[in-house]
Order: C-alpha cells, then structure tokens, then sequence
C-alpha cells in the first residue's frame, strides 16, 4: 500500500498542503518522482540515497514512485527531501506509519542526514494550524518561527535520525514554544540608533516628522555629507509601533524571501531597506521563475530608501509607479498569479546636481548650462508625483557640529506621531484600507482638507509665484492636513497651509533655472 506523506507548497504569502504518495514496488531499482516536480525535487533521489546510507538506514533497492499532488501544482525547490526520505523508510517498513499523517514534515537533507533550513516556515505553520494537523516537523534552524503560530506542536529537528526516533521509538523532541506577546513587547521599539544622534538639522527632522506622521514619501536634495542617508536611517525610529497583526504580516514576507534569523521569532521593529542604485527590476519589485517577493514587499509597514536616486535605473523607478499606488504588487505568470503586500514609506535622496554642490552656500557648482535641468530630470514627473515632500538640506556649520545641546530623542517625536495617526484612525474608521491622510484620494482630499478664504488666497498666490504646478495642489493640501493634526487641530489654519507649500521645491519652475 502506498503511504501519505504531507508536505507544504508557498506560493506569495500562503502555503498550500501538497500530498505525497510513495509506493515502492518489485523490480529494478529506478527512482521516479511525478506531480510536476522541478530540478531540485528530482534531484532529492540522489541526496535522500546518501542521507539514509550514511544515517545508517536502508534505501530500498527496488522501484520507487513518488506521487506529489495536486499534480497541476509545481513544486519547487529542497524542502520536500525530509517529506520523501520519511515516506521511503515507512513505506519499506523502517518506521511505522501508524502517526505519520498525523504530520506535515518539511526539510532539506545534507548527504550526511542533517537537516537544513527551510524557506517559508511561518505559512506553512499557519496552513498547517488551519488543516487541522496535530504538530509540524521541520528544521531547528525555522523552529522558533513557525511557533509563532499557537494551537500546533512544533518539533525542530536537526538529523533525519530523530525522525527514526520519533515515529519508532516515540522519543520526541520538546515542542518549541513561543509566547508572541512577550516576544512582541519584549523587543518593540529597540532600536540602535536615535534622533538625538543628529546635530542640527531640525528642519529635516520636522520634514520627517510630518512624513512619519501622514505616511507620505519624501525626497531629500543635498550636497554629499549633508546627513541625508543619517537622517533617513532614523525614520523608523519615529514610526507608530508595529501592532501584533502588522508584524505577523511583515515576517511572513521575510520568513518566505528567507530573511529571518534563526534566532527572529517575530519582526518586531519596522523594515528598513535601502537597496543599491545597480538594483534590476525584479530584484525590487519580486519576481523570477518562482516569485520571490522584491526588497518594496520586504519593505512592507517600513521604510524604502532610495539613495542616489537619479542614478537608478529609469526601468526601475517606472516599475515602482502602480506598487505606490496600489500597495501591493501582482506578479503574473502562465500558471498562476502571486499577490506580495507593498505597503510602504519611499524615502529618496540625491544631490542636486551631478557635481552636488548646486544652490550650496559656500562650495561654487562647476556644472555647465543645463547640465542640472538634465540630471533632475532623469526623476519623471510621474513618480514626483507620488511624492508629497521636498526637503532641501543644506551642510550644517562647525557650531552646531560641536554645540552640547541636547536634541530631542526619536521617542518624544514618536509620541506626537502616534497622536496624530490617532485621529487619521478615527477619520478613516469608515474607509476601507485608508489608514493616513497620504492615501487620501482627490474627492476625500476635497471633503476633508477644507481651507478657509485666506489660506484659499495664500495657496493661489504660492502657485502663481513660486511657479508650483497644478498636481502640487492636491499634495499641499495633504500636508497641510498632517500638519495640523501634529498640531491637534481640527482646522487647517494659515500656518500649516504656509508650512506644507514650503516642502514643494521640485514643483518651482525655476528651482533649476
């Protein structure tokens, strides 16, 4: 008779149980594996012969065939090795089979037995939970996170020996327990580095806070050297805290792309990612053969920091455009259709000229007549668009590089933050995924971002004279709106309006004239 192995297939952020039958028949020794396996799956005949031999079990000399169903699913990658090999030995009567469909069972076998670490542990733990299976037997090295999930015995195992123990001698190894809630609150908010690291600069910071504030993405222009990259660091420091669900969602992402350490139950602080300017496509927005979610989806409740932005590519930036607006990205293939979450901050930074010292106080640009007007714009319109904040950064000054004044810590600054997307929850309570004044659409700008007759007048005169154009109407209004909830009004009065157009530089027509 055949024996049922289980075993877990991830496909975006979800598993799905795959069935595995094998049946070991008289004749000649041939492996064959069926179900739409790839390379690697095919290839585990090979590495399974080895691990047993060399465990001290027997691989039978016979013909072997190895079902993996649903057949119109493929499977992908070295995690079905342990799956197989435990099939193989109760099949060939080396372990009962009496428990085993109790189990799903996933790992990658070394040629000496060991068991290697798995991508995707926390999916499979929660399909695993939703199956209705009595425990998951699977690496050490993913054990601490696929515990995460309560309700299911997690066994982490390190040689295929242990599971000869199991199902036969039933020495079990201790389940391995995670209390999320400690783990949550234990870590939450520990952060390296602070605010207070940085001397001077309190208008960025404020730029910052108002980001952090209303979820808009921002752009900051400086010269080298200026603090750009330091200042961007430390914006996940002032972020809300990730709630208990948020974090759920952002570790399944990295449990899948591989990313967490075998230490890391659970991500407890924000996402930072800052990929190089040589980044492809796929590598930031996911995809390959076998989708793997891209450094915006790993970037999921957090921070994307672009630095030197003009030198990305323009493919790249172009991808980026839909993600921003959607938060999330689908990744289309022939077979099937993988949605990743991309629910993030774009934090972006470059000089303002090739040579970086345009508009600097002191250091004169030897850039040539419309060198700068070129290099601004290999930024398209289009992307500018999405982007409600820009901060120019000027070098800061020997005394408030060596001033002992203390400046304020991330946590105060987090304090005002949290209070002010208290009352975005409270006004979009009734709007489904609207969670900051950033992802406002045109007509909720119009109902809620009301200004009076003097703000009307100041806003029309900054357009007329500054040069603005017609989309910084919309992204003023916005900001102007953040600004005032920091400030806990509920009117957007003339200062806020007066605030959030300073923060509209690019949109100067004569900003690079």
């Amino acid at each position: 008779m055949p024996v049922k192995i289980f075993g877990s297939a991830v496909y975006g952020v979800e598993a799905i149980t795959i069935t595995i039958e094998v049946d070991i028949s008289g004749g000649k020794p041939i492996y064959f594996i069926v179900g739409l396996p790839d390379n690697a799956v095919k290839e585990s005949m090979h590495r399974i012969e080895s691990a047993l031999t060399n465990s001290g079990l027997r691989m039978p000399r016979k013909k072997i065939v190895v079902n993996m169903a649903p057949a119109d699913i493929r499977k992908e990658g070295s995690a079905y090795d342990l799956s197989i090999a435990t099939g193989i030995l109760a099949a060939s009567e080396q372990i009962p089979d009496k428990e085993i469909g109790d189990y799903l069972i996933m790992g990658e076998l070394s040629l000496d037995g060991q068991v290697q670490a798995l991508k995707g542990a926390l999916p499979i733990s929660i399909q695993a939970k939703k199956d209705q299976f009595k425990g998951f037997i699977l690496p050490k090295q993913n054990a601490r996170e696929a515990a995460i999930v309560s309700g299911i015995e997690v066994y982490g195992i390190s040689h295929i020996n242990e599971i000869v123990d199991f199902f036969q001698k039933g020495i079990k190894p201790l389940p391995t327990v995670v209390d999320t809630r400690d783990e949550f609150y234990h870590a939450i908010n520990n952060y390296d580095a602070d605010f207070a690291d940085v001397k001077g600069q309190e208008n960025i910071k404020r730029s910052l806070e108002i980001a952090a504030a209303g979820g808009h993405n921002a752009i900051l222009i400086g010269p080298p050297g200026a603090g750009k990259t330091m200042l961007a660091k430390r914006l996940p420091t002032i972020l809300p805290p990730l709630n208990l669900h948020e974090a759920l969602e952002t570790t399944k992402i990295h449990s899948v792309a591989g990313k967490l350490a075998a230490s890391d139950a659970l991500l407890t602080r924000r996402p930072f990612r800052s990929p190089h300017h040589t980044v492809s496509d796929v590598a930031l927005v996911g995809g390959g053969g076998n989708p793997q979610p891209g450094e915006i989806s790993l970037a999921h409740n957090g921070v994307l920091f672009l630095d030197e932005l003009p030198e990305f590519k323009r493919t790249v930036l172009e991808v980026m455009r839909q993600p921003l607006e959607e938060r999330r990205v689908t990744i289309a293939r022939a077979r099937m259709s993988v949605d990743y979450p991309a629910s993030f901050m774009l934090i972006a930074a470059m000089n303002p000229c090739p040579c970086g010292y345009y508009n600097h106080p002191e250091k004169e640009c030897v850039c040539g007549p419309g060198v700068v007007q070129k290099y601004l714009s290999k930024v398209s319109g289009p992307l500018l668009d999405r982007i409600d904040l820009h901060v120019e950064v000027t070098p800061v000054n020997f005394e408030e590089l060596s001033s002992e004044r203390k400046t304020e810590k991330s946590e105060v600054v987090r304090e005002r933050v949290i209070k002010a997307r208290e009352m975005q929850n409270k006004r979009f309570e009734d709007n489904e995924n609207i969670y900051s004044n950033a992802q406002m659409s045109p007509q909720m700008v119009r109902a809620i971002c009301k200004i009076t007759d003097a703000g009307q007048l100041l806003l029309k005169k900054a357009m007329e004279k500054l040069g603005l154009s017609a989309r910084a109407y919309d992204r003023i209004l916005k900001v102007a709106r953040t600004i005032a909830d920091l400030a806990e009004s509920e009117e957007i009065e003339i200062e806020h309006l007066a605030e959030a157009i300073h923060f509209r530089s690019l949109d100067r027509e004569n900003w690079a004239g």
